[in-house]
């Protein structure tokens, strides 16, 4: 690794479930409600903390997650469980917020690539920043916690490498605004593991203490594990991820899922990092999405199972 060395691994991470939102968003057929209903809760009874449940994005724009306001109102989870909606903006907020009681956090987002933004949500990364700051300021009004995720912070499909710097000016742009959390996006998957380790020290050395920082990794070329494990080196301990691998960027062609909930729990067990999470358990959730989309899923584990170590004597 090239910034400064690295850091002793964490002994535990916090790990965010976004399946329910940003797995589901992408399937082409539509999942019924009782479904997604059913599915969240499997996640909720995993020992997962975090899970981002649905989306108050324009119904015609995401037609996958045009039921939001009826999964919220029906999902029954453990106390201790944080559940997350994502708003794109101060019109999608004020829908979330009419069942202020149904959720703890919200999600904001935007792309660190003017044409990613642009092709996204229609607007300049300044325009997108003004309207997040309002955004964030009603939402700590009302007591919710906020992330705000950006994404192609690792490098954009149409316009290549991302000056780190401007990543970082975004970042601190939002921690100045309020936001508890910044996750920073790898949106199709254009990280490496020494560019994933460099960029976390900068980021930490920019933020401080201030904020938490997050990783989310796409498995786009298979390198998303060895991201995380870069990024773990350079002091990171909270992850986002999505079970069965789900997930993948609507905007640009071949932008594959996230990576898999289960692939990287069973690793982080395997290293001897506690995660809190029953991966028996995540795996029964993967299973259960197979039979819902009728579909293989790709998440190495949920194929090969879990490594099981034979005691000897």
């Amino acid at each position: 690794m090239s910034a400064g060395g690295s850091q002793a691994l964490p002994s535990s991470v916090d790990i965010r479930e976004v399946g329910p939102r940003d797995g589901f968003q992408n399937e082409p057929e539509a999942i019924a409600t009782a479904d997604k209903v059913a599915l969240i809760e499997m996640l909720a009874g995993t020992g997962v903390k975090r899970i981002e449940v649905t989306s108050f994005v324009r119904p015609d724009v995401v037609a996958q997650l045009a039921d939001a306001r009826e999964v919220l109102a029906a999902i029954d989870v453990p106390a201790g469980v944080a559940r997350s909606v994502l708003v794109p903006n101060e019109r999608g907020l004020t829908r979330a917020l009419r069942q202020r009681d149904r959720f703890e956090e919200i999600g904001v987002f935007l792309s660190a690539s003017e044409t990613h933004n642009r092709r996204n949500v229609n607007r300049s990364v300044d325009e997108s920043l003004a309207e997040l700051e309002r955004v964030v300021a009603r939402a700590r009004e009302a007591g919710l916690r906020v992330e705000a995720i950006i994404s192609t912070s690792f490098g954009c499909p149409y316009e290549g490498a991302v000056d780190r710097v401007r990543v970082l000016d975004i970042a601190r742009r939002l921690a100045a605004a309020g936001v508890a959390e910044v996750a920073f996006g790898d949106t199709t998957g254009m990280a490496n593991p020494v560019a994933a380790h460099d960029h976390f020290t900068a980021a930490a050395a920019a933020l401080g203490d201030d904020v938490q920082l997050t990783a989310h990794f796409h498995n786009t070329r298979g390198q998303g594990l060895a991201n995380v494990l870069a990024s773990m080196q350079a002091g990171c301990a909270s992850f986002e991820c999505s079970f069965g691998e789900l997930g993948g960027c609507p905007v640009p062609p071949g932008a594959t899922g996230n990576i898999a909930s289960e692939d990287l729990v069973g690793m982080l067990h395997e290293m001897g990092i506690a995660t809190g999470i029953d991966l028996d358990a995540l795996l029964d959730a993967a299973r259960a999405a197979q039979r819902v989309l009728d579909r293989p899923l790709g998440s190495h584990t949920l194929v090969a199972g879990p490594v099981r170590w034979e005691r000897a004597g």
